[in-house]
């Protein structure tokens, strides 16, 4: 695995500002969102207004993603999207979700999930996950990918392969009248193939005029997932494997979220609605 120094915090620039004119999410400056109280199942209005929010927060992970190299820092990065997003009428999701300060998600190497953009400088050899969602028409739309800085080492090159993999495998088991845990059954069979940790914690989530419906995509195969899938459901997949435990530690921020064993980790992610025949992936740029 690569030699890299482990991560340390850094430092947080103030937030950024969103044009007046562009709407906000009901949980912006409250400690948390209302929780959700409607159905998993959209209307076909919900989901055309999810295939925008969903294109714009591709797009922005995608600008954002070409800025990846050494010298840069995560906070370089979430300005990137954050602009993009807001160029195009968007409101970056995360930014003040229970009191989140940024407009993306920066998570390097040991990182699983939920980092903070700020002056981390991205060496030669990282992997960097970007997680992006816009809020756009009352609707969010949210992905994310790992990207590979500079020269990465081949164990870590193979695990973001791989994950990249177990996610479109995810997606192809997704049918009406089968059973969410499909999904985590198939990641977790793939992931085990090549000894690899599938983080338990961390899921995937319902998703419409919510950020998070209260609906749980396991990334195992949980006995408890039984929702049966429905043409109209809208959810993300968003598999986080480990190159060893799945267990993990939280920095002081309490948001950073790493593994226990401080190896490297990496997620890929996608918001889906199911279809009469499969699912159709509304975040693409």
């Amino acid at each position: 695995m690569s030699g890299q120094s482990l991560l340390v915090p850094g430092e947080i620039t103030p937030v950024r500002s969103v044009p007046g004119n562009i709407r906000r999410p009901e949980y912006v400056g409250k400690p948390a969102p209302t929780p959700y109280t409607g159905p998993e199942v959209q209307d076909t209005d919900t989901v055309e207004r999810m295939r925008i929010a969903g294109r714009i927060a591709a797009q922005a992970m995608e600008e954002a993603a070409k800025h990846i190299a050494p010298g840069v820092t995560t906070d370089q990065l979430d300005k990137v999207a954050h602009d993009f997003m807001v160029d195009h009428g968007a409101y970056p999701s995360t930014l003040g979700y229970r009191g989140f300060p940024k407009s993306l998600c920066t998570s390097l190497n040991e990182v699983i999930c939920h980092g903070i953009p700020d002056s981390t400088v991205l060496r030669d050899g990282d992997i960097v996950n970007l997680d992006v969602t816009a809020y756009i028409n009352g609707v969010h739309g949210d992905n994310n990918a790992t990207y590979l800085c500079g020269d990465v080492d081949e164990e870590s090159r193979l695990l973001v392969e791989r994950t990249r993999e177990s996610l479109n495998r995810a997606i192809k088991a997704v049918k009406p009248g089968r059973q969410i845990n499909v999904i985590g059954r198939v990641i977790e069979s793939y992931a085990k193939r090549f000894g690899y940790g599938v983080v338990r914690d961390f899921t995937g989530h319902g998703i419409n005029t919510s950020f998070h419906s209260g609906l749980i995509i396991p990334h195992y195969d949980s006995p408890h997932a039984t929702t049966v899938m429905q043409p109209g459901m809208t959810f993300t997949i968003e598999p986080m494997l480990t190159l060893g435990t799945h267990e993990y530690d939280m920095w002081e921020d309490g948001w950073t979220v790493v593994t226990k064993d401080l190896k490297r980790t990496a997620q890929f992610e996608h918001t889906l609605v199911v279809t009469e025949t499969g699912a159709e992936i509304l975040t693409l740029p």
